[in-house]
């Protein structure tokens, strides 16, 4: 059955359905060597290529795959980094088709839980606004400020640079002094939100994990740097709050078993030299701008 060219590219991972829109309008798509259209039907067989190279997809829908990962501090969210540094991407298991879309960000400074999948479909609900799925973090934070005051300023709102925001909860978890330990909890994934919130009620946040996303928590055995897949139970929870079709569960299980067992770290994975140097697998490849010592 036909498909639109950005339904099928999203689905595989390959790209946001949006994102897609973004290379046919700047022409950098194209099927059968010609340009991609917008709503360009796709039915199996053509030959796709984004900037020249070639796109490898299948009509086929990939099982459908999440990972929870714990990023450690100092790793970007970002498939490339113009200055070179440390990207989550670097740290994830090569996949056949498709590549790994975070959901949601987190910024250099900030650790915990950080989800990914090879589904651009579940990725794009889970970040959308409309879907409202709780966010959850750990912060401890510095200042000299009323608790009490600042928690109630916090999930009534306050006004930040780009528009009205609040945390939906707020607990206080920990600490003494000037330095104390809140749970927060809130609905939407604006830049550095978290950080900019506290700052407006006087307090600077010094340490952020995020513990929670979607339901799904940052399990105790996952240490930094560590990945495992979400259980068929756990990947069946995220599709059905997105109203999306379950995953067979052993369907799921036939298709890699043991990667469910524990949280394990790429190098420690028996992957072939030509996927780990292969850049659409997001491993880090050398800078060419730098000089060879």
């Amino acid at each position: 059955m036909a498909e639109r060219i950005q339904k099928v590219l999203a689905r595989c991972g390959l790209g946001s359905r949006r994102e897609v829109e973004r290379w046919i309008t700047e022409g950098r798509l194209t099927v059968n060597k010609k340009p991609a259209q917008l709503g360009q039907s796709l039915k199996g067989g053509e030959r796709l290529a984004l900037d020249g190279k070639p796109v490898n997809w299948t009509p086929e829908q990939p099982v459908p795959r999440v990972l929870a990962y714990h990023k450690p501090e100092g790793e970007v969210v970002s498939q490339f980094d113009p200055e070179s540094r440390p990207t989550v991407f670097e740290s994830l298991p090569p996949l056949q088709t498709g590549r790994w879309v975070a959901i949601g960000r987190l910024d250099i400074n900030t650790s915990g839980l950080l989800l990914l999948t090879n589904n651009g479909e579940l990725a794009q609900r889970l970040m959308h606004p409309s879907g409202e799925f709780e966010r959850v973090y750990a912060a401890r934070v510095f200042g000299d400020f009323e608790e009490k005051e600042a928690i109630e300023a916090l999930t009534k709102g306050v006004q930040l640079e780009d528009g009205p925001a609040k945390f939906d909860k707020v607990s206080l978890k920990g600490g003494d002094g000037a330095n104390r330990w809140f749970e927060c909890t809130l609905k939407e994934g604006r830049f550095r939100e978290v950080r900019r919130l506290w700052q407006a009620v006087g307090g600077e946040v010094s340490r952020l994990t995020r513990v929670r996303y979607a339901g799904i928590g940052l399990p105790r055995n996952l240490s930094r740097g560590m990945f495992v897949d979400l259980t068929p139970n756990q990947l069946n929870q995220l599709m059905r709050a997105c109203d999306l079709p379950e995953v067979d569960r052993d369907e799921s299980m036939r298709v890699a078993a043991d990667r469910f067992k524990k949280p394990q770290r790429l190098k420690d994975l028996k992957v072939g030299k030509k996927a780990l140097g292969n850049p659409k697998y997001g491993q880090r490849t050398p800078n060419r701008n730098k000089p060879r010592r």
